[in-house]
């Protein structure tokens, strides 16, 4: 009979190949045990991926809030060549905020007057991590030439191990960083 067999099995015909006899042999299904054994496995799987996301979702949360401020940064300093004005980033460990010297008119007296200097429109913005400011104390300012004065650095104070952490700022220059014991390693 071509490849093909009779079997009678609980008084019905059936048409089987060979190869499927083979694979169907002695067997009745799954039991509960393997059952319980691949739910098992994939309740780890879930429970692993879920506390991998929660911690690549924080790194992500930290690295954006770095490269926000380091967006806001530059544009302070590119603002302040623009317009000709000194410009300050004043901070606290939970906002930042961005003025021009606008007072006394027209091109200000050099220093901050949080009262009376235009603080831009979108500041201050508020943080999700704990800002440490180091060596900067609590004001940057960016003069005409768009020289940033203090220097120092700016960490993000989290438990999380994102790439960046950190704000370097040389008198010339800012720089992304991780945060190495309590120095920004710049990347």
């Amino acid at each position: 009979m071509n490849n093909t067999e009779y079997r009678i099995q609980d008084k019905k015909t059936t048409i089987m190949h060979p190869a499927s006899c083979i694979l169907y042999r002695g067997s009745r299904g799954i039991t509960l045990i393997e059952l319980i054994i691949v739910i098992s496995v994939i309740g780890i799987l879930v429970v692993a991926l879920g506390f991998e996301y929660r911690n690549w979702m924080g790194r992500y949360r930290v690295e954006s809030q770095v490269k926000e401020m380091y967006i806001d940064l530059m544009n302070a300093r590119a603002r302040a060549m623009q317009r000709n004005r000194i410009h300050f980033v004043t901070g606290t460990n939970s906002t930042y905020a961005v003025y021009e010297d606008t007072s006394p008119a027209p091109d200000g007296d050099e220093a901050l007057d949080t009262g009376d200097d235009l603080r831009l429109p979108e500041f201050p913005k508020t943080v999700q991590f704990t800002l440490d400011w180091t060596g900067t104390g609590d004001t940057i300012t960016c003069n005409r030439d768009g020289i940033l004065n203090p220097s120092g650095s700016i960490f993000i104070d989290s438990t999380y191990d994102a790439d960046y952490d950190c704000l370097v700022i040389s008198n010339i220059k800012i720089h992304m960083g991780k945060k190495n014991g309590s120095n920004c390693d710049v990347k």
